[in-house]
């Protein structure tokens, strides 16, 4: 399985080493919302939690789900720009500026992402034009919680107010508290770009990729970059450019933005922290057995980031849910998996702090 670009006709220079302060703000509040998923910047969480001013905290909430799971592609939003070359902006300002030349149907469709579950990498109709993506946006939503659907209504029925509400939160969340990491952060983001850069231009884009992550792959001759995830999907460059985006605050998940007519975009892990020991050898047995297989694998790719209901899984996955339901009772036999109930719904979502204990190797892999 993996994610794959076609880079057919894509020259050198149209290659970029990037960094950018909106897509590094999104992943600040991510890691605030799953700090599991990043052991290494616990003492950070905790200090900017602390701080955090109430009301701010309650609008995190609000919309969490654009950063929760991983973060929405509006947080690259130089990606979705016509002419596919943009490169992001140097300022968050400026990269709140590029947000708002994304058109609404752009917009609502990237904000549903985590909702809608449309063809990501296809031409599909929007909720904004479709009644029945419209309506199916909707019941999913509801399957979220009613705060994710009171905001999937109110993005439908007036997008500029939403998009005018979600730069307001972004740039008092610069104020409150990432002007200040930035201020750190963006050091170790420029000496990777250059060193990028310059393997980039000394070696070439294998290099380069290389340089990235051992998950991701160049084949020359058939001009495709495979990037080895749990997840399949494709891309193309075509006549645009391929944008590399480095990350602090990102480890352990090396991210692909392959959504259809955008730029793509590999956005990239500067670190590896150390992660916690490693469980008793009893543990380990029953919950390695339990991973053991492949459809459990994928489902921990999809609880790793985000609950879902046992229907939801089935749907995705194309498989009934008592199959579900059954790979589901020997994940919380292992003790890896939580349940929660809302209204009618049960869900389910993996413990990543156990996951954790098991190695880097199987919590990179799902959440890459």
């Amino acid at each position: 399985m993996s994610v794959r670009i076609d880079i057919t006709g894509l020259r050198q220079e149209r290659v970029a080493v990037v960094p950018s302060p909106l897509a590094e703000l999104g992943m600040a509040l991510h890691a605030l919302s799953e700090p599991a998923h990043h052991p290494g910047l616990q003492g950070w969480v905790t200090g900017v939690t602390a701080r955090l001013d109430p009301h701010l905290a309650d609008r995190m909430c609000e919309a969490d789900f654009l950063w929760r799971t991983t973060f929405s592609d509006l947080f690259l939003p130089c990606a979705g720009l016509p002419d596919r070359t943009a490169l992001p902006g140097g300022t968050l300002a400026e990269e709140l500026d590029l947000l708002d030349k994304l058109s609404d149907e752009q917009f609502v469709d990237a904000a549903l992402e985590f909702t809608c579950a449309t063809g990501y990498g296809e031409c599909a109709p929007t909720a904004l034009t479709d009644p029945e993506v419209r309506r199916r946006a909707l019941d999913l939503a509801a399957a979220r919680g009613p705060r994710q659907l009171r905001f999937s209504e109110r993005l439908l029925a007036d997008p500029p107010r939403i998009r005018q509400w979600l730069r307001q939160f972004l740039q008092d969340c610069d104020e409150a508290f990432f002007a200040e990491a930035w201020s750190r952060l963006r050091h170790q983001l420029a000496a990777d770009t250059r060193h990028k850069t310059d393997l980039l231009r000394r070696k070439g884009l294998a290099g380069a990729l290389a340089a990235v992550s051992p998950a991701v792959t160049l084949d020359e001759p058939a001009a495709v970059i495979s990037v080895d995830k749990l997840g399949d999907g494709r891309t193309a460059t075509g006549d645009g450019g391929l944008l590399l985006v480095p990350t602090s605050l990102g480890w352990p998940h090396l991210m692909v933005l392959h959504r259809h007519g955008w730029q793509p975009v590999l956005h990239y892990p500067v670190g590896s922290p150390e992660l916690a020991a490693p469980p008793t050898l009893e543990q380990l047995a029953l919950r390695m057995t339990a991973l053991s297989h492949p459809v459990r694998m994928r489902l921990c790719r999809y609880l790793a980031r985000s609950a879902y209901s046992t229907g939801e899984l089935a749907q995705v996955h194309g498989m009934t849910a008592p199959e579900i339901s059954r790979h589901l009772a020997v994940l919380k036999k292992a003790g890896l998996v939580t349940t929660r109930r809302r209204g009618r719904y049960v869900l389910h979502q993996l413990d990543v702090t156990v996951v954790a204990r098991l190695g880097s190797d199987f919590l990179e892999g799902i959440l890459r």
